[in-house]
């Protein structure tokens, strides 16, 4: 079985070499150069060498000069793992056996930009490692392999992330000779139960101590590294906190955003309900007891 590989981040990167070593026939490699967009950008171009794969720097994945170069591989499949632009029905119909490819979420739920942000900020308690036969929707397609798991108060981002991978390796081991001898099943996504999730944008990092505790600790581990960071709009300044702690507080009548303890390199604030711990932040100066965030 002939796969022309799509990928472009660190998610891409361990699954291409899962399925080199499972020896699998990869005809050719379609990745970026480099990425301002992907925070987990990881160079693919090493691995292809290392195993003389051929490959090709692709700015627009429809591109007719990308789809010619990838019609010249005849490829029987495409595995596209960790690409962030909709891929057209030129390409999703090149190749006989399809394009098959991944969503960390439990499809049909959650279709749509930044699962994993997503899934942490608004403190789900679990979700799924999907691989996906594409279509001309969004995260639409037949489902080839599904597993759940489970996200724990003390996950974020990174922890998360490299939870999916691991069970996702698992998964290419399971379903790859099933695709090889054509004994692979197909499950139809019940759309009745989709709904999809919006990009993000900066505003949406912004920590906002009129939020509750949880909310507040969700969002920063939802965006911690390999992440931008959430951050906090001090002095004109865009400061990004990496790590926080819920903490109890139970004096109501404090305003929130107020900082009410500062040192040893750690600022507790008054939220709606309670007070967050900064643990990890890049502050320089430390905000004074009395100060406003």
């Amino acid at each position: 079985m002939r796969i022309l590989f799509i990928g472009t981040v660190e998610f891409s990167l361990r699954t291409l070499e899962k399925l080199i070593f499972l020896k699998s026939d990869i005809v050719g490699v379609c990745t970026k150069k480099s990425s301002a967009f992907n925070s987990d950008y990881t160079s693919l171009t090493p691995i292809c060498e290392l195993n003389n794969i051929p490959y090709l720097f692709v700015d627009d994945i429809n591109a007719y000069e990308t789809v010619s170069w990838i019609k010249t591989l005849a490829p029987d499949i495409i595995f596209c793992f960790g690409w962030s632009s909709l891929i057209k029905k030129e390409l999703l119909t090149l190749a006989p056996m399809g394009v098959l490819g991944y969503h960390p979420a439990a499809l049909p739920k959650n279709r749509g930009r930044h699962p994993l942000i997503w899934a942490l900020a608004l403190g789900l308690k679990e979700s799924s490692s999907t691989f996906f036969f594409m279509d001309e929707g969004a995260d639409d397609g037949d489902i080839l392999s599904q597993k759940e798991f489970s996200i724990l108060y003390e996950d974020d981002a990174k922890s998360v992330y490299v939870n999916v991978i691991n069970i996702a390796l698992v998964q290419i081991e399971e379903f790859l000779p099933k695709l090889i001898d054509k004994s692979y099943t197909r499950k139809k996504q019940d759309h009745n139960l989709a709904n999809v999730w919006r990009k993000r944008g900066k505003k949406d990092g912004v920590i906002d101590f009129r939020m509750n505790s949880n909310a507040i600790y969700n969002l920063v581990r939802a965006l911690t590294k390999p992440y931008v960071g959430a951050h906090i709009e001090y002095n004109g300044k865009e400061i990004s906190v990496w790590k926080v702690e819920e903490i109890k507080y139970d004096k109501q009548n404090i305003e929130s955003g107020k900082v009410i303890e500062s040192g040893n390199n750690t600022i507790v604030v008054k939220t709606y309900d309670s007070a967050i711990k900064i643990l990890e932040h890049e502050f320089e100066t430390l905000p004074k007891i009395g100060e406003y965030l």
